[in-house]
């Protein structure tokens, strides 16, 4: 019976595992998030940076060197490499802004795409069958998406915020969840060891 229960805490420790370190993860984010939130918000920037100048380089490449493609497919790959290089190089050049900025359009296009949904919900409003929450959700979504053009910057920064604080939750259940199932699993191994003896004794 030993032998059958293995694979079944190979799976559970597994899972554990799993759980454990996704939810620590989560939780030192969300810690750092909260913690350091203009520090975290330039590392992000700097990030994004990176990866808009190793893109710029992979689309350059592709235009040098793909004798395949046409000639203005090689040139839109070269132009696009070097729109995002420069993109990449300007916001390292300057992290602080450019955080600052990417705050500001993420925000801004929340708020317009917030305000798009609610007109969109309003627009089909003759096909909903729940016309008073479709009315509700319309509205606030309107509502919130003109706040948040009002004040992107407070409104970005209240999105880390939420977004640190998220983090802290779902690690701290994560790990609970980890917890937990280990005491599952004793719990299934000790029933599994009683079923095995019950039958033994019967036959």
């Amino acid at each position: 019976m030993s032998e059958s229960l293995t694979p079944t805490r190979s799976l559970f420790t597994s899972i554990r595992i799993t759980l454990g370190i996704s939810g620590a993860i989560a939780l030192i984010a969300g810690v750092v998030l909260l913690v350091w939130p203009l520090k975290t918000a330039v590392l992000v920037t700097g990030i994004i940076a990176a990866y808009l100048i190793v893109a710029g380089l992979v689309y350059v490449g592709l235009g040098i060197f793909s004798g395949r493609k046409g000639g203005w497919a090689r040139a839109g790959h070269i132009v696009l490499g070097l729109l995002y290089i420069v993109a990449g190089v300007v916001a390292f050049l300057n992290l602080t802004a450019a955080t600052i900025t990417l705050a500001l359009v993420t925000a801004i296009f929340l708020g317009v795409s917030w305000i798009v949904d609610g007109i969109v919900a309003l627009t089909l409003l003759h096909r909903d069958g729940s016309r008073a929450w479709t009315i509700i959700y319309a509205i606030l979504s309107i509502a919130a998406g003109v706040i948040v053009l009002f004040s992107p910057l407070l409104a970005a920064v209240a999105l880390w915020w939420v977004l640190g604080i998220t983090l802290v939750v779902l690690g701290i259940v994560q790990i609970v969840r980890a917890v937990t199932l280990g005491r599952d699993e004793k719990e299934f191994a000790s029933g599994q060891t009683a079923v095995s003896d019950t039958g033994t004794a019967a036959v």
